[in-house]
């Protein structure tokens, strides 16, 4: 192989004696082959229920950490013991606020979840964050960086942070967030953060799993009008108008102007609470103690009305129909002589020899004679 390369040089050629360039090494492959395959073949060991419960319960981050894995986990063994311990955890929970973050990407949610974390965390209180991160339509990877950008919040001893991949998935990370609540206010946790991937669908999973939920926007980001044509104004509790620092303060205050505009055109919320929009600067720390000051008047007002428990128990309804679908999806298609009838039915839709209603009626009606 050298002399090949050697070759290939023309400096080498018999005409230039005074040029002489050496031939260089194979590069090795950037991955190890047998390591990814010893990686792979390791299986991890599940632990018994009980050690995962009295772990987490004795505020365990391991454990903890060990437990939503197998939450997330598709395998049927891993959910079997992820059931168990989410049934034991149960009465241990609910004990938290939980607060829903959303905002277009490049907002500074990363920034603002840290600044707002150090906050709770410097009175006293414990903090769990829980990211949801994109997955790659293509790869279906995830980067789950969002730990990375909050350095200090991630050395915190009482804060925890779980990135969580979506997988393509919406109602399946929904579902899986909140089993993942229920374990992490069972471990001692009292503020719950969920960090949506950004504005669009996820909102509406997110904003049906939490007490307070809160938009962060920027300056410039479009006028009252163009806010309320995006329904996510409906759903925010609070609105932060992020960035407002430098020469961005002029235009922040007029943002703030525009959108509380928008929001009294909105009717008033079932809770009676109405929505504020306020500035800060999560880089620099400044409006965070205003926020947090709505946040828990928010919580004292919903409390006193009832309505704080009332949206939790509509929340806990919601999400057992919910699972109900999601489980009998996953058995329709699990099954081995639907998997064969889809693809004959794909072929005819495909070739329009059958109409998509119809051959879904087929497979209905398999479906229906195999249970």
């Amino acid at each position: 192989m050298a002399e090949n390369k050697k070759a290939d040089h023309p400096e080498n050629s018999p005409e230039y004696k005074a040029l002489m360039v050496n031939a260089g090494i194979d590069q090795p492959e950037s991955v190890n082959q047998d390591s990814v395959k010893r990686f792979l073949n390791k299986k991890r060991a599940v632990l018994a229920p009980e050690v995962y419960i009295n772990g987490i319960l004795a505020g365990d981050i391991t454990l903890l950490s060990k437990a939503v894995t197998l939450v997330e986990s598709s395998k049927k063994e891993h959910q079997q013991v992820a059931q168990e311990v989410i049934k034991a955890c149960l009465p241990h929970s609910g004990n938290s606020i939980r607060i829903g973050i959303t905002g277009v990407p490049g907002v500074g949610k990363s920034t603002f979840i840290e600044a707002m974390g150090r906050y709770i965390t410097s009175k006293g209180g414990k903090l769990a964050v829980l990211a949801i991160d994109p997955s790659s339509e293509r790869s279906k990877g995830s980067i789950l960086g969002d730990k990375t950008r909050m350095e200090e919040l991630s050395g915190d001893k009482n804060a925890y942070i779980r990135p969580s991949p979506s997988a393509g998935s919406l109602g399946g990370v929904a579902r899986k967030t909140r089993e993942t609540i229920i374990l992490c206010e069972a471990a001692g946790f009292d503020h719950i953060f969920i960090e949506t991937v950004g504005v669009g669908q996820s909102e509406t999973a997110v904003h049906s799993m939490t007490d307070f939920f809160l938009l962060l926007m920027l300056a410039g980001a479009g006028d009252e009008l163009q806010g309320i044509k995006r329904g996510i104004m409906e759903m925010a509790d609070l609105i932060a108008i992020n960035k407002a620092d430098g020469n961005n303060v002029e235009k922040a205050d007029i943002a703030k102007a525009q959108y509380k505009n928008a929001l009294h055109l909105f009717p008033l919320k079932e809770s009676e609470w109405i929505p504020q929009v306020l500035t800060c600067s999560a880089y620099h720390k400044m409006g965070i103690e205003a926020i947090w000051d709505q946040i828990e008047r928010y919580r004292q007002q919903t409390r006193n009305n009832d309505h704080f428990f009332r949206k939790r128990n509509a929340q806990a309804i919601y999400w057992m129909h919910e699972t109900i679908e999601e489980q009998l999806k996953r058995s329709f298609y699990d099954r081995p002589e639907i998997k064969e009838k889809l693809k004959i039915m794909e072929n005819y839709v495909m070739h329009d020899t059958m109409s998509s209603f119809v051959a879904a009626g087929e497979l209905l009606d398999l479906y229906a004679r195999l249970r």
